[in-house]
């Protein structure tokens, strides 16, 4: 199973990557613009040029675009190339799925693991 697909009840480990890619506040924030491109950039049909996400950003070109990796090897955006740019937009799909997982397992968490990672207060045989 790639971290694209849809993870079976319980596999928390499918979270992992997505929310180490959220961990950053950059990243995040990115991600945040690109629920509305319309407000923060000019858009056009294929997606958020990575020179404008750099633009607003202020970072460096190479920070950016090691950050837009993250993020679409997380799954939580997508690319395409038009010339020689990098064009981004969200992955609302499984943007979608991924809360979906969150709500249905994150109370899973300290049942299934807590106890072998010290997160309850009961000891595990």
């Amino acid at each position: 199973m790639t971290t694209h697909d849809t993870p079976a009840t319980g596999d928390l480990t499918t979270l992992i990557e997505p929310l180490k890619a959220l961990a950053n506040p950059v990243r995040l924030q990115v991600l945040q613009w690109l629920r509305t491109p319309e407000d923060h950039f000019p858009v056009n049909e294929v997606g958020v040029c990575v020179s404008h996400i750099q633009a607003k950003t202020g970072l460096a070109q190479s920070t950016v675009s090691a950050y837009m990796a993250v993020l679409e090897r997380a799954g939580l955006v997508r690319s395409a190339r038009v010339g020689k740019w990098t064009h981004y937009r969200r992955d609302e799909e499984r943007i979608a799925r991924l809360i979906e997982q969150l709500g249905r397992d994150i109370g899973d968490i300290g049942g299934d693991m807590g106890g072998d990672m010290g997160l309850t207060g009961s000891a595990r045989p």
